[in-house]
C-alpha cells in the first residue's frame, strides 16, 4: 500500500512540475510575427468597409490604433523612437515596469484592437476577431500566464493613453457643427450630385487637430480655375477635356479609374429599388499597399507597425490639408456643369463623391502614402496591388510608390470626377504635406544622426 502510495504522490508531484513548466521555451520568438498586426490590420479594414465609414473618418480610424501598437511594442526595440512630443498634443506614453517580463507584441496587438473598438461601429466583429487571435496565440506561442496577463494590461495601459489623446483632436465637437449649406443661387458651388444627391461630407474637417501640420492650410494648393461657362474660356477648355475623355476612354483608362475608385458607397437604382455596394476607401487602399511592401520585404513586427503608423498619419493630415482647401474654394464638380451646359445625358464612369471638387482627395492622400512609403522601402520598390482583387478587380504592377500616387491621380480624370487642375495642384499639395511630414518626424535613432 505505501508503494502504491508512494508512486501516486511521485506522480503528482511530476505531473504539477510539468504543469508549471509546460509553456514553450520559444515563446518570446514565436510571438514576435508581423502577420498578427496584418491580421488585425485587415480585420480593421473589413469593419471600416462594413461600417461605411467616409474617407477622411477612416483615416483617423487607422492611425489611432496604428500609432498606440507602435508605442505599445516599442519597448521591445531600441532601434525605434517614440512619437511622443513629436505628434501635437502626444505626451509621454506610461512606460512598462521593468523589473517584470513582457510579452510587447501581445501587448501591441492588444493596444492596437482596442483602440480601433473606439473608432468604429461594430465592435463585436474586432471582440470575436479578439477572441480567436488569442486562443490561437495561445495555441501557438502558450507563454507563461503571468506575462500573458501583464502584457494585455499594459497594452490596455497604452491604448488609454492613445483614446485620452484621440479625444482632444476636436472630432467629437465637430459631430455636433451644422451641415453643409447648399449655394443653389451660385453656379460655380458644390451641389450634391446623383444618384442620391448626398450632403456634403465632412465639411468641417479641417477643424481636427493635424498629428505634424501646424495647420490646415499650412500647405493652401493653388485656387482653381476662375469659374466660367463660356465657350473658349480656360474653365470651360478643363470641362470640355472631362467630358470628351469621358466619351472616349480605352479600356486601359476604364481599368485605372475602376481600380482607384475606392469609393465607400456606390449605390445602383433600378426601378424603385436601391442597393449599395460596398468598396475599401482610399487610404483602406493605401494601407493595403503598405501591408504588399511590408511583407514582400520581410519587414519585422515593428517594421511593419511602422510603415503603418507613418501611412496613416500621412492620411489623416493630407485629408485634413485636402479638406480644407474643398470647403473653401466649394467649387462644383464636372458631372454637374456638364449635365447642365454641355450634356443632360452625360454620365461619369464613377458615382461623383459627396465632397466639393478641388483639390483631388486622391491625389492629395496617395502622394502623401507614396512619399513615407518611399522613404520606408526606396525609389524602385516594384509590387503587385492585389488590394481590390477581394471586390472584383485585377491586380495592377507599379515600378515603385510614386508610380502608383500618379496613377491614383489621374484616375479621377478618367472617372469623369476631377478636372485637371485639382489633381496637378493635389499631387503637389500631397508631396508637400508628406515632405514635411517626414521632415519633421523621427521613428528610429539612426534618423536622428
Amino acid at each position: 500500500m505505501r508503494v502504491i502510495l508512494n508512486i501516486g504522490f511521485a506522480f503528482l508531484v511530476l505531473f504539477t512540475f510539468g504543469c508549471q513548466e509546460s509553456h514553450n521555451p520559444n515563446w518570446e520568438q514565436d510571438a514576435a510575427k508581423a502577420d498578427y498586426i496584418h491580421r488585425s490590420m485587415k480585420k480593421l479594414t473589413d469593419v471600416i468597409v462594413h461600417d461605411i465609414i467616409s474617407p477622411p473618418v477612416a483615416a483617423r480610424d487607422y492611425a489611432y490604433p496604428s500609432i498606440a501598437a507602435y508605442e505599445a511594442l516599442l519597448p521591445a526595440f531600441n532601434t525605434h523612437i517614440s512619437f511622443e512630443r513629436q505628434l501635437n498634443g502626444l505626451t509621454t506614453i506610461p512606460p512598462p515596469d521593468a523589473n517584470k517580463k513582457y510579452c510587447f507584441p501581445l501587448a501591441s496587438v492588444h493596444a492596437f484592437l482596442k483602440t480601433s473598438e473606439s473608432f468604429i461601429f461594430d465592435v463585436t466583429q474586432i471582440e470575436d476577431f479578439r477572441t480567436e487571435l488569442y486562443l490561437e496565440m495561445d495555441s501557438v506561442i502558450n507563454m507563461p500566464a503571468d506575462v500573458r496577463k501583464r502584457s494585455i494590461e499594459y497594452g490596455k495601459i497604452v491604448a488609454d493613453h492613445i483614446l485620452n489623446w484621440s479625444k482632444t483632436d476636436n472630432y467629437a465637437e465637430s459631430r455636433t457643427f451644422s451641415k453643409y449649406e447648399v449655394p443653389f443661387d451660385d453656379p460655380s458651388k458644390w451641389k450634391p450630385t446623383p444618384p442620391d444627391f448626398m450632403d456634403g461630407i465632412e465639411p468641417h474637417w479641417r477643424t481636427i487637430r493635424p498629428f505634424v501640420l501646424k495647420k490646415p492650410d499650412q500647405f493652401k494648393p493653388n485656387a482653381p480655375t476662375e469659374f466660367s461657362t463660356k465657350k473658349g474660356s480656360q474653365f470651360f477648355k478643363e470641362t470640355m477635356e472631362v467630358y470628351e475623355v469621358g466619351k472616349n476612354k480605352t479600356a486601359e483608362q476604364i481599368e485605372i479609374a475602376k481600380f482607384w475608385d475606392c469609393n465607400p458607397f456606390v449605390s445602383t437604382h433600378k426601378g424603385h429599388m436601391m442597393f449599395a455596394t460596398k468598396k475599401i476607401s482610399p487610404g483602406g487602399h493605401w494601407i493595403g499597399i503598405t501591408q504588399i511592401a511590408a511583407k514582400k520585404s520581410n519587414s519585422n513586427m515593428m517594421e511593419s507597425i511602422e510603415a503603418y503608423s507613418l501611412v496613416s498619419i500621412s492620411l489623416l493630415d493630407a485629408f485634413i490639408s485636402c479638406w480644407d482647401e474643398k470647403y473653401r474654394s466649394n467649387l462644383v464638380r464636372p458631372e454637374t456643369i456638364i449635365n447642365t451646359f454641355i450634356d443632360d445625358e452625360w454620365l461619369p464612369l464613377l458615382q461623383t463623391p459627396p465632397f466639393p471638387e478641388h483639390t483631388s482627395g486622391h491625389s492629395v492622400i496617395s502622394s502623401a502614402s507614396a512619399l513615407a512609403l518611399t522613404k520606408l522601402y526606396g525609389d524602385n520598390f516594384a509590387y503587385s496591388d492585389d488590394v481590390e482583387v477581394e471586390y472584383g478587380l485585377k491586380a495592377r504592377s507599379f515600378t515603385s510608390f510614386i508610380q502608383a500616387s500618379e496613377e491614383a491621380a489621374v484616375s479621377r480624370l478618367y472617372g469623369g470626377i476631377h478636372y485637371r487642375p485639382a489633381i496637378d495642384d493635389g499631387v503637389a499639395q500631397g508631396r508637400d504635406v508628406g515632405k514635411y511630414i517626414l521632415e519633421n518626424i523621427n521613428t528610429r535613432k539612426s534618423d536622428q544622426n
